[in-house]
């Protein structure tokens, strides 16, 4: 039994277990689950397989990403040049920031690093949205001109 085979089937028993858990709830109704702690077990169980269902899809996901660039070292160098990249704006934004030390509205107090990095996290977006604005602008002018 070959790989496929086997995800098929474990995805087709997820499914029927979620299937029974929906038509559960459906059938128990919002008043009972809300009225009868008894009830709110239903919910808890498919939370859980919410959970479990959310785990196995990052786990895969994660290994099979880590794999294919194994496998292929002109992709993880691509990745790796990526991750540089975003990297380098993350530490731009940090840079161009100035943290001041802020009282919030509870009372705490926000550090001049916490400040500067919230700061640094907000200018690295929006050196993302011109970028990423940039880039389409550029590329969809060179495709109008190139016709």
């Amino acid at each position: 039994m070959n790989i496929q085979k086997i995800i098929k089937i474990v995805a087709l028993v997820i499914g029927l277990i979620a299937v029974f858990f929906l038509v559960r709830v459906i059938t128990i109704g919002d008043e009972a689950i809300k009225a009868d702690a008894a009830n709110q077990g239903i919910l808890s169980a498919f939370i859980t397989l919410a959970y479990i269902v959310l785990a196995i899809a990052t786990i895969a996901t994660v290994m099979f990403s880590l794999v294919n660039l194994v496998s292929h070292p002109d992709k993880l160098k691509k990745a790796l040049l990526s991750f540089g990249v975003f990297a380098a704006i993350l530490l731009v934004g940090f840079l161009i920031s100035s943290g001041e030390e802020r009282l919030l509205s509870d009372g705490s107090t926000l550090t001049a690093a916490q400040s500067q990095m919230i700061e640094g996290a907000i200018k690295s977006f929006y050196i993302l949205i011109l970028l990423a604005g940039g880039l389409m602008l550029f590329f969809g002018v060179k495709k109008m001109l190139s016709k």
